[in-house]
């Protein structure tokens, strides 16, 4: 009887034991996903998964870039937009975008002088003649993207970091006297760049501080349909390196100076050799901007990894991207999960570059593209338009495009679109000054990101594309939890800094 009593308590102490071991081998985690299935930032439980099971194996030992932030923009059609909606509902979308509840947006841009996403063509150096420009003014945006940006100000915790990026100088400076197209006369270099300086100082007596420009957006032009305005990476070197660069120095402006601001592929590579062959030049440039436009679907890792080579203590930052030559669904979740849209070259690129624009997943694209950048060096991703209307405009050039929300003024009615909350994974939960951490992931049917934020907690992002759930087995330093990712999916798994071991705290 009493050896029967020892052997009960020897199995119950040794259960304890490997409940206890157990535990402390499982990794704690909390996994929030977005799917075609309906789930929105949803909360998921970790429940037990069986069968083979995708290896993804965190090392937060290696290193990589610190991350600037993620965002969208501020422009004219969207702070109009808001302009039309009740106060709840602006407040609804800014919240969405700025506030602790929201996608906590760190890093924006915004237009110097109109862009198409205006409601018509205006520059804050209107007089003709003037080269010391005594009639700047920022008048034009005080009643639309001021107001925007100071709620969100107000609305942000922790703030965010706002580019800069000029569509074209004004026309009377411009060889072709027009807002679309030529170039820049050589005899207005000074006051393009005083434009510049005058433009931080104009934002600054608002309150608000700009923390980057790029010098000019998309330098190789967009076939004259809006504004625009040309250089070729010797002609912006030159503007750089003898008119904007000291002009922005000598005037204590300590903004960061990005170059390019267009498409990755083999003209990054040539504008970078241009920027950084240039020692005077490349002294005034802080980092590269790129867009993602010559692909619905490559995001060119070589080209990524040979801006970031050819600068590797500079930034890399995506400044624009999103849906575009498509009129935005509305109410319509599925279309955003579904292989229907298509982009400006399914219709117009030359067949060479046919097949860089088949149909695809608007999802998708986001969360392969964001990964993708991430982990080929770039620090910072910002998305185009924050809002625009049931057309996707207002767009003065009718270049309709998608954005990640979208409003019906007349009938004041708000439309998060699966591209918000997609967005959301990456800015809510990857913060400003995070560092992207190494992993290894032997699986090509899903794809994964990873950063460790300042707090000391680790994010890692995957990605499913595929029809069917699969299970990961996620792990760090020695230990380990496993769990689903849905069919169509995306997820954010947050590991608090309790699990690492001191070493990579």
């Amino acid at each position: 009887m009493m050896i029967n009593k020892v052997f009960k308590l020897l199995i119950v102490m040794a259960m304890l034991i490997s409940t206890a071991c157990s535990e402390e081998n499982t990794l704690q985690v909390e996994v929030i996903e977005t799917s075609a299935s309906g789930n929105k930032l949803t909360k998921k439980e970790i429940s037990k998964v069986s069968g083979d099971k995708i290896a993804l194996n965190l090392k937060p030992a290696e290193k990589f870039q610190n991350i600037t932030g993620f965002g969208g923009s501020f422009t004219e059609a969207s702070a109009y937009l808001l302009n039309q909606l009740s106060n709840e509902n602006r407040a609804k979308v800014l919240e969405a975008y700025f506030g602790e509840t929201g996608a906590r947006y760190s890093l924006t841009r915004t237009h110097m002088n109109s862009s198409d996403f205006s409601l018509g063509n205006y520059s804050y150096a209107p007089v003709e003649g003037d080269l010391e420009l005594e009639h700047f003014s920022i008048d034009e945006d005080r009643d639309d993207i001021i107001p925007m940006i100071k709620e969100a100000m107000a609305i942000s915790k922790d703030g965010f970091k706002i580019i800069a990026s000029p569509w074209t100088a004004p026309i009377w400076m411009k060889d072709n006297k027009d807002w679309r197209g030529g170039k820049l006369l050589p005899e207005y270099y000074d006051s393009w760049a005083l434009f510049f300086s005058k433009y931080v100082d104009a934002y600054k007596a608002e309150g608000i501080d700009i923390w980057g420009f790029t010098v000019e957006n998309e330098p190789l032009g967009n076939d004259s349909n809006w504004e625009s305005m040309h250089y070729t990476p010797e002609e912006m070197n030159e503007f750089v390196k003898n008119h904007l660069g000291p002009r922005l120095r000598d005037d204590g402006h300590a903004v960061m100076l990005l170059g390019f601001d267009q498409n990755r592929g083999e003209e990054l590579k040539h504008w970078v050799d241009v920027m950084y062959g240039d020692p005077e030049a490349a002294q005034f440039y802080d980092g590269t901007a790129v867009h993602w436009y010559a692909s619905t679907y490559d995001y060119f890792p070589e080209s990524l990894q040979y801006a970031h080579n050819k600068a590797p203590g500079k930034h890399l930052i995506n400044t624009e991207a999103c849906v575009d030559a498509e009129v935005p669904h509305w109410q319509d979740d599925a279309w955003y999960w579904s292989k229907e849209a298509t982009d400006w070259g399914w219709d117009w690129a030359p067949e060479d570059q046919k097949h860089l624009h088949p149909k695809y997943v608007p999802v998708f694209r986001y969360a392969r593209d964001i990964i993708g950048c991430l982990n080929n060096q770039v620090d910072g991703w910002v998305d185009w338009n924050m809002v625009l209307d049931r057309q996707g405009g207002p767009n003065w050039a009718n270049n309709w495009c998608v954005a990640p929300v979208i409003v019906d003024p007349d009938k004041d009615e708000v439309y998060l679109t699966p591209l918000y909350h997609t967005l959301a994974h990456f800015s809510r939960f990857i913060r400003p000054g995070a560092v992207r951490i190494g992993f290894e992931l032997k699986d090509e049917s899903i794809m994964a990101t990873a950063a460790q934020n300042p707090d000391g907690n680790i994010a890692v992002v995957i990605f499913n594309p595929e029809e069917t759930e699969k299970a990961i087995q996620l792990t760090l330093d020695s230990k380990t939890v496993a769990f689903s990712i849905s069919a169509k999916a995306i997820q954010t798994v947050i590991i608090p800094a309790a699990n690492l071991s001191k070493t990579n705290q």
